[in-house]
Parts: structure tokens; sequence; C-alpha cells
């Protein structure tokens, strides 16, 4: 399997995907298969997102986004929470300086409301600290959901008309997208997912419209550079028309 590749940012190239996003699945189900505790996947899951944020750049891949808390998972046990925000307080101690070091550039999205007050000083820090990087521009979208970010900007918007700061008739797709946490981001033009789900779990149903899904069964911990090449393969063999009849790039 041969991959073309670009790692500049800005490509006219279409054959690798510029932006990809990820729903990381089937680290508890890695676990299980184990008899491992359910933490012990996360971690592994931790080092999977070491091993992808290197594989994006030597893949022409210049913003990757990884689904790493949603909103619904507080229904998960306490414990388990509570390991999930230990594994995230240490990857940023731990990582932070070489993904500044090695020009990655944070960004957070996801509503910060029920977050305690340490992490989100550790994540403001760190989308402080890399604002300038540009050799990946890595978004992780923590206690995030789809519907209350579209709900969020659907609020900030009907404020600006009150205001008189937006006219109804001015608003269009583009100006609608700009009320979002991505604004100023590419919409993917893949998505991979993990663990053999075929669903979105309210993740960017807004930005995904015309992305290219990739599910596969291999289980987060698991998940390679191999893997991630095979993804971006099937990607390349498809054609994409956005509704018209002839191929059109999004780079």
């Amino acid at each position: 399997m041969t991959l073309v590749v670009d790692n500049k940012w800005g490509s006219e190239s279409r054959s690798s995907p510029r932006h990809v996003a990820m729903i990381m699945d089937g680290n508890g189900r890695w676990a299980a298969e184990r008899r491992l505790p359910r933490v012990e996947g996360h971690r592994r899951g931790v080092e999977s997102v070491r091993r992808i944020v290197e594989a994006s750049k030597d893949l022409g891949v210049t913003h990757l986004t990884l689904f790493s808390f949603s909103s619904e998972n507080w229904s998960r046990p306490v414990e388990e929470i509570k390991d999930l925000f230990g594994l995230l307080r240490r990857f940023i101690r731990r990582d932070l300086a070489d993904l500044h070091k090695n020009g990655v550039r944070i960004r957070i999205i996801g509503s910060s409301s029920e977050l305690d007050n340490d992490i989100q000083r550790m994540l403001d820090d760190a989308v402080e600290l890399t604002k300038e990087n540009t050799s990946l521009n890595l978004t992780i979208a923590f206690n995030y959901g789809s519907r209350d970010e579209i709900a969020r900007a659907a609020g900030r918007i009907a404020e600006a008309v009150t205001k008189g700061e937006l006219a109804p008739e001015d608003m269009t797709e583009e100006c609608f997208a700009s009320y979002l946490d991505t604004d100023g981001l590419p919409d993917p033009d893949l998505l991979i997912r993990t663990s053999g789900e075929l669903r979105l779990s309210n993740f960017l149903l807004w930005q995904l419209a015309y992305a290219e899904f990739v599910f596969v069964d291999t289980y987060w911990p698991d998940f390679n550079k191999g893997d991630f090449e095979e993804a971006i393969a099937e990607f390349q063999r498809r054609n994409r028309r956005f509704g018209g009849r002839t191929v059109r790039s999004t780079a």
C-alpha cells in the first residue's frame, strides 16, 4: 500500500485527508476481554493517543480531532470518571512539553461548566502555551456533545440578534458555523471510529455533514499507525462529490 502525503498546511493535494476526526472507542471492552480493570484500558488508550498524534504528522494530516470525553459520559460510575480525569491530568503533565516541542497546537472544544477548576486551568494553559504552533492542530473534544454545542451556538445567535448585532436575514451556513466551538477549523474530511460501533454518538453532527466515515473493528488501545494508514487508504479510494457529479477537493 502506498500513501501519497503532503505535510504542508493548506496543501492543494487531496490524496490525504487534511482533517481527521476520531471516536476513540473500545477501551473498556479491551480491558474486559483481558480481565483487567477498565482504567487499564483507558491507560492503554492514552498510549494510542500518543501514537496517533505522532503518526498524523507522518501521514500528512494537519488537523486531528479526538473525542475524549462526552457530555453523556457523566453517567458512568464515579470511580471511572475519577480515573479518566486522573489520566487527563497525567497526560497533560507528562506530554504537554513534548507536544509543544514538536509544534502541536492544542485546542479544546466542549463545555467547561462542569469541570474542576484545576482541570480547566490545565487545559487553558495547554491552549495558551501552544497557540503559535503549526505542525499539527490537535483538537480535543472534552465534556463535549454536539447537540449541546449547537444549542449553545443558537443561544449566542439569539443574543446577538436581540442586541442588534446580527440580523436574522444575514444568517448563512458560514455565519452559523462561526458560532460553533470549531470556528476557524476546516470540517473533517474523514471520521474514524474504532471498536466496530456504527454510530456518531453525538459527535460533530454539523461538521461531519460531508465527511467520509470509516469504521474499524480494532479497539482503540490496539489502534496503531498501520490501522491509521488503512483508514486513509480507504478514504483515498472514495470519490467525494458533495452532491455534485465531479470529484471536488476540500484542501
